[in-house]
């Protein structure tokens, strides 16, 4: 079953930037200059992406002089995917056995 916290993340990972944003960072930890360079959004726009993924939990900051690095939390992403797993497995035995509900 899915809880409001996973509504709530995939509401979050559904925005094409900021999915975005959470692949490149699954591959490195990465400045906002970078994400800049990486994505062509203004800055201004990425920084409030990046807020709402920092607030959802999907992504932290690393601060390192004048600079913020952000970088993805695995652990939040195994969690949806385990949820996605189960969830599947849930729809494999309702197909395998033919569940239905009568009307």
């Amino acid at each position: 079953m899915l809880t409001s916290a996973d509504t709530e993340l995939i509401r979050v990972l559904a925005d094409p930037l900021r999915l975005r944003i959470v692949t490149l960072l699954a591959h490195e930890t990465l400045c906002t200059t970078h994400l800049v360079e990486e994505t062509g959004a203004r800055q201004t726009n990425l920084s409030n992406h990046l807020r709402v993924l920092r607030e959802a939990g999907v992504v932290e900051t690393e601060p390192c002089g004048r600079f913020t690095y952000y970088k993805v939390r695995p652990e939040v992403l195994e969690a949806l995917a385990g949820t996605f797993g189960r969830l599947a497995e849930v729809a494999r035995t309702t197909v395998e056995t033919g569940r239905k509900r009568a009307c």
